[in-house]
């Protein structure tokens, strides 16, 4: 007689899905821009409600700002200063940006080029631009020569600062390992110093342009007759309130956008290094 035995098999286990850990992208996306929206409700509510208490000959309502912006751009003053200022900011910023950086590598990487630098550095960068203005139309006249050196001369200490701040703080380890390698010094420079620099140097040109914008609106208020500064400061003898809040509220429009440009362009460049700005 012969016995037949079945193998007893483990139940099978129910299948389950996986767990999604993050949100849509989308919805991610639109939550943000949700809560923005409502940041600016907030903000406008509360200039409506300081405008009523003040009245229009302190405070612009939003309403009458708005009209003044069209009445301005309708007759090419507000264009004219955008452009007018955003041409000195970039070419300004820019050479800041071009000579702060590879000032930065030699000061952080050669030390007699920090001792030699670092005493004019650690002085110029305390005085504020606001008190060359007047040397700078005295010597370089009224033009658009003077309002660019002063924005360069804004934004390249702090270039120049942030970039030797990253070059001194490049791991020991990672320089021993690349001349044990038997890297020369240009490819230390190039693989290992300037990946890791990088991030400070768009730090660096991010804080940079802040400071430019408020640089051009002293340098255009005394030598200059188109630019937002000199709306401002014009809007004011005219005792125009409502175009000295056009002339503000645009810097900080322009502002946010060439920030945001900057932010996306780093966070392209920076992608491949694993930093985030």
């Amino acid at each position: 007689m012969t016995i037949t035995t079945t193998e007893a098999t483990a139940p099978a286990r129910p299948r389950t899905r996986p767990r999604r850990t993050g949100r849509p992208a989308g919805g991610q996306g639109l939550r943000t821009v949700g809560l923005y929206a409502v940041a600016v409700l907030v903000g406008l509510g509360v200039w409506q409600l300081v405008a009523m208490k003040y009245g229009p000959s302190l405070v612009a309502s939003p309403k009458e700002t708005l009209s003044a912006a069209r009445e301005l751009a309708a007759d090419g003053t507000l264009g004219n200063s955008v452009i007018a200022s955003s041409r000195r900011i970039l070419i300004g910023w820019g050479l800041g940006v071009l000579v702060g950086a590879p000032v930065g590598l030699l000061i952080g990487q050669i030390t007699i080029v920090r001792q030699l630098l670092e005493p004019y550095i650690e002085f110029f960068r305390f005085i504020p631009p606001v008190a060359f203005v007047t040397l700078a139309v005295v010597w370089l006249g009224i033009g658009e020569t003077s309002k660019v050196v002063l924005i360069f001369y804004t934004a390249v200490f702090i270039v120049t600062l942030n970039t030797s701040a990253g070059v001194m703080a490049v791991n020991e380890s990672k320089l021993r390992a690349a001349a044990s390698l038997g890297a020369s010094r240009r490819q230390v420079l190039q693989r290992v110093v300037l990946p890791s620099t990088v991030p400070y140097i768009l730090t660096g040109a991010r804080l940079a342009m802040g400071n430019s914008f408020l640089t051009i609106v002293s340098a255009e208020i005394v030598a200059a007759q188109v630019g937002l500064g000199s709306l401002i400061w014009t809007s004011r003898n005219y005792g125009r309130i409502d175009w000295v809040f056009v002339g503000i509220i645009t810097l900080g429009i322009l502002g946010l956008v060439y920030d945001r440009i900057l932010r996306v362009i780093a966070m392209r460049v920076l992608h491949k290094y694993g930093a985030k700005v």
